[in-house]
């Protein structure tokens, strides 16, 4: 069975920090890249933003300009784990984060795979 868990959302001051993790089993991990998207409040899921992503295979990775040089993204295979480092947390940064999984290099709109979201809120 697959399933992609996410964990470490949580309220947090503007200007502060978060990691999210988003642990995967049930397929060949290294076979697929890795995103975070996000649904900002009160918009359909259909909406979703994709925030970051990660190929497992060779590391390369691909972010939103909303998030460039605040939000790493990284992988640790060992643990089948991707990880989401958020820095200078702003109050547009707030919303359900998703983990999803896609055959490849690249995460498109249309993952193979969706986690269940982490909910990750902003107080000005």
């Amino acid at each position: 069975e697959v399933q992609l868990v996410e964990s470490g959302g949580a309220l947090v001051q503007a200007g502060g920090s978060l990691r999210l993790s988003c642990e995967a089993s049930g397929f060949t991990f290294d076979d697929y890249a890795i995103g975070w998207f996000r649904q900002a409040p009160g918009k359909a899921r259909e909406g979703v933003e994709g925030v970051a992503s990660i190929s497992s295979s060779d590391g390369s990775t691909q972010y939103a300009d909303s998030v460039k040089g605040r939000f790493t993204i990284s992988s640790d295979n060992a643990r089948n784990t991707v990880y989401l480092q958020m820095h200078n947390l702003k109050p547009e940064d707030a919303g359900v984060y998703y983990c999803a999984a896609q055959l490849g290099k690249v995460v498109t709109r249309h993952p193979d795979f969706w986690g269940q979201g982490t909910q990750v809120t902003v107080s000005s």
